[in-house]
């Protein structure tokens, strides 16, 4: 496509000039053009005498101090999104992860971007908590001169929605901060909403030329930058599903797949500790259902749109509002007003709010009312070296009854439930570069994954296995029942026998009166994980955050200060040493 001209034809040049001309201002950035007419007008001041200039000196690109807390890897990729366009517009950006984080140095930002996510119930994520609790605290630095912007990200289906950037925003206010930027509490479907406040904040952020029109631009940062954005991205693959097994036994009360995916042309390159979305369909008796409720079973562009684009089981306080001021329903109104929304959206999915409050839909409406259906993440539990164009999952059926009506999982279902050997799915790479095994291969590791959190383990067992890795592998696993729950036992029987895995560690929380879960074998073998650990071993956990993470994380300190004989600050100073130090790591959900 031809670039628009710039000049217009009126202009004093011929045609090859103004088409020279056109192709340099076209390109150039508006701090470049900026530049070029503060030079020139300088230049006409002084009599066209280029060389009777003084020469300016050079002026440092404006700093930036870009901080992220994330948990999947969105925020972590809007920070490498900032500093691309940061360096376009003249900014020398710094990335640093909340993980890293010395709070100390904030002090020194002049320009401070942070990006974060909430995990949970109103929490940092994982990998983020020692920094977030230090900026919280009471030895938290002055920020006086440093303008801050904040972008959270969060999920509506939460309540306490965006909370941590919420904190944070208010948190560099009280202490001296100046506010360059409004705050942006983005949902699930974030991606436009960011772009567009990362392009203003920027702008906001920029400082105002200088009276000489010297403007500095990190030429060398834009290049850098322009090679990054020469970088393929990642869209969604279709593959064949060629293996589909449930692992857990016919008596059992779950139900676990194990997903085998075939990629046409090659797996991608994945690494043991990434993970794979999912794009998945809604639950087409759902659907209909919903059809029904509203008088738009006739409509096939709707259904098809309810089926795999919209997210119609997510019931958020924002759901409603949206809802009440689409219809303007007097009942629905009322419910927000009294406060008493939040707790009666508890269990309840789209097709509650409208069998309760029956309105005139049309499928504008809807589409209004619901927000872009997500892919789901699962972690990879194969290598590529032992499974070849293959990517292994491991999904457990989500299936409950609320408010009088059976609820499903939308992807874990689906797989469950709609999907054979010879099925296809979309779906897409997540990277995750911060679960990964040790680079040096001799090094010891201890892997704590209940249920499907055993996943990601598998996978770094098959690596360890085909890299021929001399160190130590010691697994805790845990599940309901010994005999119905043992996900991939004959596995690691085999792992065992073979050496790629030293030792295992089971709980099997049902099989006797008193529960035992894996925080508890942790705690029984104290002595041996502490001994490991400072030999070297790095630790991983992945399952469930708000519970299991909390608890695993709590035994390793318990085991620290009984083990050493420290005190409760002290022992959780050793666990934090391991995380910043990247030897304990977590991937949870």
């Amino acid at each position: 496509m031809a670039r628009q001209a710039i000049l217009p034809r009126t202009a004093p040049f011929d045609d090859n000039e103004r088409a020279s001309l056109d192709a340099v201002l076209g390109a150039a950035t508006p701090i470049q053009r900026a530049w070029l007419a503060g030079f020139l007008a300088g230049l006409d001041a002084a009599g066209g005498q280029a060389a009777a200039l003084p020469a300016a000196p050079p002026k440092a690109a404006e700093p930036l101090t870009i901080i992220y807390a994330s948990e999947s890897g969105n925020c972590e990729a809007l920070a490498g999104s900032v500093a691309k366009l940061a360096k376009k517009s003249g900014f020398k950006p710094k990335v640093v992860d909340f993980a890293d984080l010395d709070v100390a140095t904030l002090t020194d930002s002049k320009n401070l971007i942070a990006i974060a996510a909430t995990w949970g119930e109103g929490e940092p994520p994982a990998r983020a908590t020692r920094a977030y609790n230090e900026l919280m605290g009471d030895g938290a630095p002055r920020l006086d001169g440093v303008t801050f912007g904040v972008l959270a990200l969060g999920d509506t289906s939460y309540v306490e929605f965006c909370a941590i950037g919420k904190a944070l925003d208010a948190r560099f206010e009280a202490l001296g901060g100046k506010r360059g930027a409004e705050r942006a509490d983005l949902d699930l479907d974030f991606d436009k909403p960011a772009a567009d406040w990362i392009k203003n904040t920027l702008k906001a952020l920029a400082p105002a030329p200088s009276a000489d029109n010297v403007v500095a631009v990190d030429f060398a940062g834009r290049a850098a930058a322009e090679d990054d954005d020469a970088e393929p991205s990642r869209e969604p693959v279709v593959v064949e599903v060629v293996d589909h097994i449930n692992l857990n036994s016919s008596l059992s009360d779950k139900e676990t797949i194990h997903l085998a995916l075939e990629f046409e042309d090659g797996a991608p390159a994945y690494e043991p500790g990434d993970s794979l979305e999912i794009y998945p369909e809604n639950d087409p008796a759902l659907v209909e259902d919903i059809l029904k409720a509203t008088n738009l079973t006739g409509d096939e562009a709707l259904r098809k749109a309810l089926l795999s684009e919209r997210d119609i089981t997510t019931l958020s306080a924002t759901t409603v509002e949206r809802f009440a001021k689409a219809t303007g329903h007097a009942e629905a109104q009322k419910l927000i007003d009294s406060g008493e929304l939040r707790a009666w959206i508890e269990g309840r999915h789209l097709i509650d709010l409208i069998e309760t409050f029956p309105a005139t839909l049309s499928a504008e409406h809807l589409n209004t009312i619901t927000r872009p259906l997500p892919p789901r993440a699962y972690s990879i539990a194969s290598s590529r070296k032992e499974v070849g164009d293959e990517v292994h999952l491991v999904i457990a059926a989500v299936r409950y009854e609320t408010h009088g009506r059976s609820r499903s999982g939308v992807t874990s279902v689906q797989v469950a439930d709609r999907i054979k050997n010879g099925s296809k799915l979309r779906v897409k790479l997540k990277p995750n570069r911060h679960f990964r095994l040790p680079q040096d291969p001799a090094t010891d590791i201890i892997m704590v994954g209940p249920g499907t959190g055993v996943a990601p383990f598998r996978a770094f067992v098959q690596e360890r296995r085909a890299i021929e890795a001399t160190g130590r592998s010691w697994l805790f696993f845990g599940d309901r029942q010994f005999t119905h729950d043992f996900l991939y036992q004959l596995e690691w029987q085999e792992a065992l026998e073979d050496g790629s895995l030293t030792k295992i560690d089971v709980a099997f929380s049902r099989d006797q009166p008193e529960k035992i879960y894996l925080q508890d074998r942790i705690r029984h073998h104290a002595k041996e994980v502490v001994e490991w650990l400072d030999g070297g071993a790095s630790f991983y956990v992945c399952g469930d955050a708000n519970r299991m993470a909390k608890d695993v994380r709590n035994a390793v300190v318990q085991a620290y200060a009984e083990v050493k004989s420290l005190s409760e600050t002290d022992a959780e100073a050793a666990v934090a040493a391991l995380e910043r130090a990247h030897r304990y790591q977590q991937d949870v959900y």
